[in-house]
């Protein structure tokens, strides 16, 4: 990826913190206007099923389902009843790569203005990444999965520059906008595609700015309702991921309506709540509402182990993964990730661990999103959890190995050599500490390079590499022999 160096000159200014290089036609960009189906890799049944009601009623930030949960009467794995593996929702943006001497300071003053002098500066497009939710459904058609990313994106420069990235990989754009604004032009600023800049200082430290940063009220504010085309591809796609960024373009309450949506209709739901939770927590009384929610009814919960801590108050991300789930109504998976040492699944019925991969890292930014990628990958297909954990391990170690996100995660074939090299990063002192209190409580699984398959001790049962590799290789087998026919 390439960066470049900021001096933070005034230029000619340019309002709203972003570029305009023509005015917009329209709030959105014309090429989402209709809906376009392009899919990754595969051939797909037009065939959509109507899932059973499950009304969702929130209270007091609690919340309450008036219907059992009929997901065994909607098999989202049967041919022909989902098209899509994957959709995502919301932010969508285009990140500004720049070198920086260094870091933006925290006021909020001195970062506004900071940011004024960051937007007189007009990058050259060879900064420019797609960023956001993009990370990981980029991450996701490249592991074969069919894929659509749900938002906004604006009539200018940097919403063409989105698409032809997303279009490039397969991935198909659905539109979200409010039918009454569709040719309203008198708000344009509120309509461009969301910058953010991604700063790198000299020690390689990353900070971030966009315009959302300095409203109270979302970015895409405007955005009330889901539209038909949304809900048609919440109801096509057998996960919806969600992730706490998503708060910063679209208002809670929409958020929350696409989450009643896809449990009306038996969509699996992802939220990994990331930095944001911490926030969200003590925020507005829709945000805590919406949260509240989403910790709730997702079928999957993806957080780091700071971010457990946070919302929980449990130091321990084992403790804190079981928090979540026995809060969960839907919860099915707890996924905590612990950087250079692994991650960790909770089910209800035991606990999966996966040590990291040793490798040479250039850049952690996207590792996160495209370990979700594979967490998918690996739920949908049903994979064993230790397979789906190493798979996901495997894919963050790849994307670490590069600079940056967006084009820059993991390929397939990058993400093959790590899983048949097999250099995992064990810590047996570590995981030993982490799960001494479970050891005589839960069934504990973790893949390690032990000689014989099923060797256990007294805290865990062992599951060998090379089984694992063997397995997850065979699963990648189609989609490793399509992208090399495709590229």
């Amino acid at each position: 990826m390439h960066q470049q160096t900021l001096s933070l000159n005034p230029h000619n200014p340019t309002s709203n913190y972003g570029l305009r290089f023509s005015p917009p036609l329209f709030i959105q960009n014309p090429r989402l206007r209709t809906s376009h189906i392009k899919t990754n890799h595969f051939n797909h049944h037009k065939r959509a099923v109507r899932g059973n009601r499950i009304p969702v009623n929130c209270i007091n930030n609690g919340v309450e389902v008036s219907v059992a949960d009929n997901r065994r009467h909607f098999p989202f794995n049967l041919p022909g009843v989902r098209e899509f593996d994957v959709a995502t929702l919301g932010n969508l943006c285009v990140d500004v790569i720049l070198n920086v001497p260094k870091l933006p300071p925290s006021s909020f003053d001195e970062r506004k203005n900071y940011m004024e002098q960051l937007s007189k500066s007009p990058p050259d497009k060879k900064y420019w990444e797609a960023g956001g939710n993009c990370n990981m459904v980029i991450a996701a058609a490249r592991l074969g999965l069919r894929c659509n990313a749900i938002g906004h994106i604006g009539n200018e420069i940097y919403g063409n520059f989105l698409l032809d990235v997303l279009n490039d990989e397969g991935i198909n754009v659905i539109a979200m906008r409010e039918e009454d604004d569709i040719n309203n032009t008198s708000l344009t600023s509120e309509y461009d595609t969301l910058l953010c800049w991604v700063l790198v200082d000299p020690f390689q430290r990353h900070g971030f700015c966009s315009r959302a940063d300095f409203s109270k009220d979302p970015a895409f504010a405007w955005m009330k309702t889901l539209s038909d085309e949304v809900k048609s591809s919440i109801q096509k796609s057998k996960v919806l991921f969600c992730n706490g960024y998503g708060f910063d373009e679209l208002p809670a309450g929409l958020i929350s309506s696409a989450l009643e949506y896809a449990v009306e209709l038996n969509t699996s739901i992802f939220f990994d709540p990331g930095p944001k939770g911490k926030s969200l927590a003590v925020g507005t009384p829709e945000e805590r509402d919406a949260l509240a929610k989403l910790l709730r009814f997702s079928d999957v919960l993806l957080l780091t182990s700071e971010e457990a801590e946070s919302i929980t108050g449990l130091r321990n991300p084992v403790a804190a993964g079981k928090e979540l789930l026995s809060k969960g109504i839907r919860t099915k998976w707890v996924i905590i990730k612990m950087g250079s040492k692994g991650s960790v699944l909770i089910t209800r019925s035991g606990i999966s661990c996966a040590p990291s991969f040793k490798v040479n890292v250039t850049d952690t930014v996207g590792c996160g999103d495209s370990f979700v990628a594979a967490i998918a990958y690996g739920y949908i297909h049903n994979m064993p959890l230790a397979n789906t954990l190493t798979l996901a391990n495997a894919v963050g170690a790849a994307t670490a190995t590069g600079c940056g996100a967006g084009r820059n995660v993991a390929h397939l074939q990058e993400v093959v050599k790590i899983i048949r090299e097999s250099n995992l990063n064990e810590d047996d002192n570590f995981w030993n500490k982490l799960l001494d209190e479970y050891s005589n409580k839960e069934d504990i699984t973790i893949v390690s390079k032990a000689t014989v398959n099923g060797t256990k001790n007294r805290f865990f049962d062992h599951v060998n590499i090379q089984k694992v590799v063997s397995e997850v290789l065979h699963k990648l087998e189609i989609s490793l022999a399509d992208g090399i026919l495709s590229s």
